[in-house]
């Protein structure tokens, strides 16, 4: 990827891939992904899989939902509470238990108390710790912060677990409608001096709503100023940039890094490009689990390409 005049980040020709192979990489994913950790290499695992069953003594483990819009009564889903529960009832369910779960965003639909409550009560049943990040805060995100990062006055934080360095950020203040995220001066040098005492061996997950790099500025599926906190993150060997916003999965690999958007739990949106505008998907009552699911992606020793499997809610 390189750099645009506006700081986005863009495909990089030189590695061979172009926007319509980024495009074809965007497909139906998953209501959860567990991600392990193990010799600092990020990678996600099938829920009730083999592989996840039986990953080494001493990986890491953890989950990731996205976008589960409680509240949200219209086609494709009027009911949003029934998928995320059946989400979480996917992560309760899996043989191995994940040491966390990150949540990216969009957790509500209106961001109303009722809402809030709702989802906070489905995703509590999982006796996981849960690490959020916002997506649009009103009242300057205090009740938000006040909710789900009430040790952060910012909303940004970061923390170490499992040997792995684990930063939330923030990039949905000030938004504008179909505007770009934007992550500020403040939270950049932030995330400069988190990282500048580290190690470059450390493995690094950054996680955030609206993608760091740029999917399609068009909609506003990137980061004004991204391209600045990934320059941070460039001399560290393992960094997996993990994302939601989008309701589909991107992925992305540049050199040590790698980009992952998730998918929603609520509803699908149209790939980029293929509608007018983004916005919630409207697709048969009887087909909509069938467009939710799933998404492994594996790394393969002495492959050159990443092992995707997808596994949808139904048939």
């Amino acid at each position: 990827m390189g750099d645009t005049r506006d700081g986005s980040v863009t495909a990089d020709q030189g590695n061979g891939e172009s926007r319509r192979g980024l495009l074809k990489c965007m497909v139906w994913a998953g209501t959860g992904v567990l991600w392990t950790v193990s010799g600092g290499v990020p990678r996600s695992l099938l829920l009730g899989s083999a592989a996840a069953a039986a990953a080494p003594a001493g990986t890491l483990s953890f989950m990731q939902i996205s976008d589960s819009h409680i509240g949200f009564s219209k086609e494709p889903n009027l009911d949003p509470t029934s998928t995320l529960q059946q989400a979480i009832d996917t992560i309760k369910a899996a043989p191995r238990r994940p040491a966390f779960m990150i949540h990216t965003g969009d957790i509500s639909h209106l961001s109303k108390p009722g809402e809030l409550d709702t989802a906070e009560q489905i995703i509590r049943t999982t006796g996981l710790d849960v690490h959020y990040v916002p997506d649009v805060m009103t009242d300057d995100g205090q009740t938000y912060r006040e909710r789900f990062s009430p040790k952060s006055q910012t909303g940004w934080y970061s923390f170490d677990q499992g040997g792995v360095h684990f930063i939330g950020l923030v990039n949905v203040m000030n938004l504008k409608a179909g505007g770009l995220g934007l992550l500020g001066d403040a939270q950049l040098d932030w995330l400069r001096r988190d990282l500048e005492h580290r190690t470059s061996s450390t493995p690094i997950v950054v996680f955030a709503h609206i993608p760091l790099w740029s999917v399609y500025p068009e909609w506003g599926w990137g980061t004004d100023d991204g391209a600045t906190a990934l320059s941070y993150l460039k001399r560290f060997g393992s960094v997996t940039v993990l994302n939601g916003h989008i309701h589909q999965v991107a992925q992305k690999i540049e050199g040590s890094m790698s980009f992952y958007t998730a998918m929603s739990t609520a509803f699908p949106q149209p790939a980029p490009g293929t509608a007018a505008n983004p916005g919630p998907m409207k697709v048969p009552a009887d087909q909509l689990r069938s467009m939710l699911g799933i998404r492994t992606v594996n790394f393969v020793p002495g492959k050159s390409q990443l092992a995707v499997v997808d596994s949808k809610l139904s048939t």
